[in-house]
């Protein structure tokens, strides 16, 4: 990996940093690459149980960096992978680990792109997102402005982001439900250490099945999503989490979960 992202682990708690405060932590072609890698291997990595992404220097990600991206004409320009390859798309989605998106400053194009990927987002008061893909004649680069963030807004609400490309404060973000918090930058690290001490509480066989549930299901009918559900069940039951729960509770103690 290379400086761009980086990448800590303790107690559980894997804090992924995107380091490029000259630009905002704007992504270039080889950055990008570290960056999917990266949530691959929180992914794989058995000593984390939930990630936690932010940038650095007051800023999560301001998009594509342009300058980047100009030096290969459009017509010549290939794609990051086909439409099946959802890791290089979704990374953050298609790692199996609870992500919460810390984000402190903007979070634009590609940047407002990986902030909807996140399961659960917490925001600054110096937070902005814009979705201004069509100022450049693109729409959202990920797939996610025009897939998921519908459905975390509601359609006219999206159609107002991302046809207009506008900023929106981090005020306006929580109004609209798209992330969970907003807190004084000087708070925001504490609130989301919250979180994940009480995600760290449950179980992480749990926890895998319920972010696939939650993420096929959008996409899902009710008759497709109960096969699921109940495969799911079935697997819980016959877990080592699922016994140490019930010991737990019984034994009036605190879990001790291996994700097994």
């Amino acid at each position: 990996m290379s400086d761009w992202i980086l990448y800590d682990v303790e107690d559980g708690v894997c804090t992924i940093t995107i380091n490029r405060p000259e630009k905002k932590n704007a992504m270039g072609f080889a950055m990008l690459g570290d960056f999917i890698a990266t949530f691959d291997r929180a992914g794989k990595d058995d000593d984390v149980r939930v990630v936690v992404l932010k940038g650095t220097d007051g800023a999560f990600c301001a998009g594509t960096d342009l300058s980047d991206l100009s030096t290969i004409p459009g017509e010549e320009r290939g794609l990051r992978g086909s439409a099946e390859e959802k890791g290089k798309w979704w990374p953050i989605i298609a790692c199996p680990k609870p992500v919460i998106g810390v984000i402190d400053g903007p979070a634009v194009g590609m940047g407002a792109e990986f902030a909807s990927q996140c399961d659960i987002r917490m925001a600054s008061t110096r937070a902005r997102f814009a979705w201004n893909f069509a100022h450049r004649g693109l729409v959202p680069d990920t797939g996610a402005g025009s897939w998921l963030l519908p459905r975390l807004i509601g359609t006219s609400q999206a159609f107002w982001l991302l046809y207009s490309g506008e900023f929106i404060s981090a005020r306006e973000a929580h109004e609209l439900k798209f992330v969970s918090g907003v807190f004084e930058p000087e708070e925001l690290d504490d609130r989301a250490n919250d979180i994940t001490e009480a995600i760290l509480q449950g179980s992480p066989f749990s926890h895998q099945r319920i972010k696939s549930l939650v993420y096929e299901g959008l996409g899902a009918d009710v008759g497709e999503h109960m096969v699921n559900h109940t495969q799911a069940m079935a697997e819980c039951f016959k877990s080592n989490d699922h016994k140490e729960g019930v010991a737990s509770f019984l034994e009036r103690r605190a879990p001790d979960f291996t994700g097994t």
